[in-house]
Formats: C-alpha cells, sequence, structure tokens
C-alpha cells in the first residue's frame, strides 16, 4: 500500500491522479487540494513545504500577469520549464493556503512539526494562515543563502534571506535531534538546481530532522523532489504532491536514481 493513503476513506484513486511508489516514497502529480484529502489523518510526522509565494511585485499586476521564467529568471534561462501557484493577488493567496494547510493538518498527527517556507513579502499573511489553519505557530527560522542571492538596486538591503514559519499540530512533541539552529547558512548553487525556486539539498536535510527515523514526511509542493531526497537519505519516508507534470517526473527520476544507487 501507498505510503501514508487512506484506503478506507478513498478505495479507488481517481483515474487523473498519477501515483508512483519509489521505495518509502509515495509521489502524487495533481492538485494538492484534491490529494490532501486521500491521506490517512494522523498519520504525517512532519509538514515540510516550500509552496509557491505568489509574490515579487508591488503592485497585483505584477504576480498576476507575469509569467514565472520573467519573475525569477529574466524570461532568458531556458532550462527550467515554469510551475503553477504565482498568479494571485494577495486575498486569493492567503484563502487558497489556508485551503491547503488545513486539509494537511488533518492528515498530521498530534504533536507533529510544520515547517512552511515564505518570503518577507508574504510573512505576515503566512504566519496568520498557519494559525487559522489549525497550527500552533511556534517561530520562524531565517534561512541566508549567502550575498550570491540576486542584488537589488543600490541603497537597498539584500534580500538574502527567505523564511520558514514553523510550529507544531497542538502540543510540540519534541523531536530528540533537536534543538535546532535559528538561522541556516546554505548557498544556492545554480548547477545543482532542477526548479527555479529549488532549495538546497543540504538544508532540506537539516530541516527533515524534525522527524524520527522512520517518520512520514509531507510536502504538497515537492518541485524537483529535493525534501524527498533528504528524507530518504536520512531514514524517513516521503509523500510528495506536485500539480506539474514536468516536474513530478523529474523528482521521480530523481528519486529512482537515489534508490538504484543504494
Amino acid at each position: 500500500m501507498p505510503v501514508g493513503i487512506n484506503m478506507q476513506r478513498q478505495p479507488t484513486q481517481p483515474e487523473h491522479i498519477k501515483i508512483r511508489q519509489i521505495g518509502n516514497a509515495t509521489l502524487y502529480c495533481g492538485n494538492a487540494l484534491e490529494i490532501l484529502p486521500l491521506i490517512a489523518p494522523g498519520s504525517i510526522d512532519a509538514l515540510i513545504t516550500d509552496p509557491p509565494y505568489s509574490s515579487g511585485a508591488t503592485h497585483s499586476s505584477g504576480r498576476t500577469s507575469v509569467d514565472v521564467k520573467t519573475k525569477y529568471l529574466g524570461g532568458s534561462n531556458k532550462k527550467y520549464e515554469g510551475f503553477d501557484g504565482e498568479n494571485m493577488d494577495a486575498h486569493s493567496w492567503a484563502f487558497w493556503c489556508s485551503l491547503w494547510m488545513s486539509k494537511a493538518c488533518k492528515a498530521l498527527r498530534a504533536g507533529a512539526y510544520s515547517l512552511v517556507f515564505t518570503d518577507w513579502r508574504q510573512l505576515p499573511a503566512t504566519t496568520d494562515i498557519f494559525q487559522a489553519s489549525g497550527f500552533t505557530w511556534r517561530g520562524l527560522v531565517a534561512w541566508n543563502k549567502g550575498r550570491g542571492s540576486r542584488s537589488p538596486h543600490t541603497g537597498y538591503f539584500r534580500h538574502q534571506c527567505e523564511y520558514i514559519v514553523w510550529g507544531s499540530k497542538g502540543k510540540l512533541d519534541k523531536s530528540p535531534n533537536g534543538p535546532f539552529d535559528g538561522c541556516m547558512t546554505f548557498p544556492i548553487t545554480p548547477s545543482k538546481k532542477l526548479h527555479p525556486t529549488g532549495k538546497p539539498e543540504d538544508l532540506m536535510t537539516e530541516l527533515v530532522k524534525t522527524a524520527n527515523q522512520g517518520g512520514v514526511i509531507l510536502d504538497p509542493f515537492m518541485g524537483s523532489g529535493t525534501t524527498g531526497v533528504a528524507a530518504l537519505k536520512d531514514g524517513r519516508r516521503f509523500i510528495g504532491i506536485e500539480s506539474s507534470d514536468h516536474y513530478f517526473e523529474v523528482a521521480t527520476q530523481r528519486l529512482q536514481r537515489l534508490i538504484d544507487a543504494a
């Protein structure tokens, strides 16, 4: 049986949702809002995810009319495909996040960790959404991307940090692996990225330690599968969801190579 799937609540898998079982990883291709309810309630030990920020512009037109490659890569980089979720205004994005986070909360067991990436623009909304969805907000982790991150205009401070809103489902079930650093420095290496907003594997390796050995980590926006790679390498199980067919295949092939090399 695939990791974490609730066969009693959902006896048949919808035909339009692709599913792959790769070692201790179960990957779904489809809409997270549709797939999250298929996961057995209380079966997840940690939510670790990097959802679309739908950010990066002062006005809503900058979020709703500019394609992803232009926003993040200047439109000239041919290495990556685009991805969904970057075309919402602030209110739509907050509503959407409340929907998927509420569904994810039901899948987590009591005491499980929740870690959600965000940027400085969406940080205030993310902390509100986090609590409205049923989680207990416990703090922030700063991820320092280093001075190699994109430089702003003269006179600006560098936007070299992104943030992880973290907390738990109810009373925190403290991990024996902590305490963890509240500020993590892991520079981005562009040549290693398989997704426009991919996070360094070393960073994700630190985050998956919030789940105990053998625990199940959920990433509803897995992109190229970096969370899954870190989870499997560190002795955890993984459930990943990705709406893009392209990145679903990238993640599938990446995890399969990892299993084949073991």
